[in-house]
């Protein structure tokens, strides 16, 4: 059974697992709160099974400059160049 970390903490037991990989304590709980509300689970799923208007997107996000005259496969690369 997991620790409880308090109510900032979504998923003690994530959290504890991160922490043992070496994550920080900040982002342990990003990462842990993030899939606890369920925003972190489409980024786990194979760029190239996403949607170009996904891609887009999260190209959007991150800052890609000219992925609006990219096509897909360029986008998974510059994505992944990125991460």
């Amino acid at each position: 059974m997991a620790k409880d970390h308090g109510a900032q903490i979504k998923d003690d037991g994530l959290y504890e697992e991160l922490r043992k990989q070496g994550n920080s304590k900040e982002k342990a709980a990003r990462i842990a709160n993030a899939k606890a509300n369920g925003s972190l689970d489409h980024r786990g799923t194979q760029l190239e099974e996403r949607t170009k208007a996904d891609l887009l997107k999260e190209a959007r996000e991150i800052g890609i400059a000219g992925r609006s005259k990219m096509d897909k496969a360029a986008l998974v690369k510059a994505i992944r160049g990125r991460r």
